[in-house]
């Protein structure tokens, strides 16, 4: 992840370097990847390379993508800083073969409860 060197988060970070990020995805059934893990602060001169890969999902025609390229570059004209987050925990939720803890605990609810419908 890619932020400017005047924002925020650095500070706290830099105070607490241990992150939990969400990840999820705009599709059904979604998929959603949990992690957590340590933090750390890589200060870059220039825009580095993955930012502006990140961003070649936005639909722009080629004349827009290289007018944007060179207001970004003006925008962080100092550089950015990359934050690099180490996992030290990830979890998967696909609603296929896993889902959260707390879905899980009520299908077997779900059940009974029909169960105790069918027999009444």
């Amino acid at each position: 992840m890619c932020t400017p060197k005047n924002a925020p988060k650095l500070q706290a970070l830099s105070e607490n370097p241990m992150v939990a990020l969400t990840i999820d995805t705009d599709v059904h059934p979604p998929k959603i990847l949990l992690l957590r893990g340590r933090a750390e602060l890589d200060f870059v001169g220039g825009i580095p390379e993955e930012f502006l890969q990140a961003t070649n999902t936005y639909q722009m025609m080629p004349a827009q993508r290289v007018e944007w390229e060179a207001e970004v570059r003006s925008l962080y004209y100092d550089g950015m800083v990359r934050i690099v987050v180490t996992p030290n925990w990830v979890k998967l939720i696909d609603f296929e073969t896993t889902l959260p803890s707390a879905v899980e605990e009520l299908i077997p609810q779900r059940e009974e409860r029909q169960r105790g419908s069918v027999s009444d």
